[in-house]
């Protein structure tokens, strides 16, 4: 009895190394997946941060979005946005990452935006957005780059 309660311990060890083991190389975190998923994260922070340079390293020269924007006018847009919401807080959850080819990746992220601005000195407004966005990444020289981006209305993601 003392024999097979060893070994059912070392099997269960053993499966329980090997499980650890695939969740391990499933979890890659160079893998494309968590490589997206850091530039997304890296996003929100130069939002928050209102740091228009560190925000568009991240969208790349052919940006293209739903409304016509190339990357230029992103940025002005991106500027405009930050000069009028002067603090800025967002959650962000990605819905579905996807990666139709090697060098593809689509992502739906729902962002709730808070901004607070200071109408007067004791006076605070406080505005609150939910957007959805469908975004598209591009592997550009190794970076991941947003190249195509639509605003969707909430909760419309697939």
């Amino acid at each position: 009895m003392l024999l097979a309660t060893s070994r059912h311990r070392t099997c269960v060890f053993l499966s329980s190394l090997v499980a650890l083991l695939v969740l391990t190389a499933c979890s890659d975190p160079e893998s494309p997946d968590a490589q997206v998923r850091r530039v997304i994260d890296a996003l929100e922070q130069a939002a928050e941060a209102r740091d228009v340079g560190d925000l568009m390293r991240h969208v790349s020269t052919s940006y293209r979005d739903a409304d016509g924007r190339d990357a230029k006018e992103l940025s002005r847009y991106v500027r405009g946005y930050f000069i009028a919401n002067q603090s800025i807080h967002l959650l962000t959850r990605v819905n579905s990452l996807e990666f139709p080819a090697d060098d593809e990746a689509r992502a739906h992220v729902t962002v709730a935006m808070v901004g607070r601005e200071a109408a007067e000195a004791n006076a605070w407004n406080l505005a609150a957005e939910i957007r959805d966005f469908a975004v598209t990444f591009r592997r550009e020289d190794g970076d991941w780059k947003v190249t195509h981006a639509r605003v969707d209305r909430p909760g419309g993601w697939p």
